[in-house]
């Protein structure tokens, strides 16, 4: 029995690789299709990159000046979100994205990343923000510092995308995501620079956007395209809140879907209840 677990733990890591070799995720042109189909439907987007494992800084950059460009051509709610990690940080690799953002009339956010890299992050999106002050960052709430980072960026233009966040941090052995999650919101409410709330759970997004919509906050609900989101989507409508897409693009994008659909054996169960209820 040992022995067919570790097969299947094998083949489960092996699989987004090989899938990766084989199965190209979607282009610069196939994503700005994408935003157009969701623009056509009221719907904002968020473009992300997803490298291949092997990619160099300036392969990334050069995909985010592509679809900056065909994104320039339409009229619509867009926004870049960068991986700083895979760029090493480095400022002119930054700053190359960040110009071609601001010359499509775009704004660019920061996701998050492992919780080791989460302070270079940070400092990466506070030293852009004079400079284009719709910078953005994502709060995790899977992470204690992350109370302090929403204080630290409260009050400035900083667009902010709270998440429950894919790493656990390792100074937070157990921590209550979905009560810390309501926290950031509370202590994000009352700021005048917009708030998005990621979440594909359909109370806890009630919930955080009632709380911003209250303290006359301007918020939004994201929503990651491939993920269930009808009943989320219900909601945001009841409200009256926009909803964004998360559009992913590149070579890496289909190894990450395979490699979280693998981590979530419930996701059949979820997409049915999405459906049903």
């Amino acid at each position: 029995m040992a022995g067919l677990y570790a097969t299947l733990r094998d083949a489960r890591y092996a699989l987004p690789r090989q899938i990766e070799r084989r199965l190209r995720g979607p282009g610069p042109a196939a994503a700005a299709l994408l935003c157009r189909r969701a623009q056509d439907k009221g719907v904002a987007a968020t473009i992300g990159y997803f490298q291949a494992e092997d990619a160099r800084p300036d392969e990334i950059v050069a995909a985010y000046v592509a679809i900056a460009a065909r994104l320039a051509k339409l009229e619509g709610d867009f926004y870049l979100s960068v991986k700083a990690p895979p760029l090493a940080f480095d400022s002119a690799h930054l700053d190359a994205i960040a110009d071609a953002a601001a010359a499509a009339g775009l704004a660019l956010l920061f996701d998050a990343h492992a919780p080791a890299d989460a302070a270079r992050t940070l400092d990466a999106a506070a030293a852009l923000l004079p400079a284009c002050p719709r910078t953005g960052l994502a709060l995790p709430a899977r992470w204690r510092r992350s109370l302090a980072d929403a204080a630290r960026f409260r009050d400035t233009p900083a667009r902010i995308r709270i998440v429950k966040g894919e790493w656990a941090a390792p100074d937070w052995a157990d921590p209550d995501v979905e009560d810390n999650f309501l926290r950031l919101v509370v202590a994000l409410a009352g700021r005048s620079a917009p708030v998005a709330i990621a979440t594909h759970d359909a109370d806890l997004a009630e919930q955080a956007l009632r709380i911003l919509q209250a303290a006359g906050t301007p918020c939004e609900l994201e929503q990651l395209r491939g993920l269930p989101r009808r009943r989320t989507s219900a909601i945001a409508k009841r409200l009256g809140v926009p909803i964004r897409l998360y559009i992913a693009f590149g070579p890496g994008w289909w190894p990450y879907a395979v490699d979280k659909a693998l981590a979530r054996p419930y996701l059949p169960a979820w997409m049915l209840k999405d459906l049903l209820v």
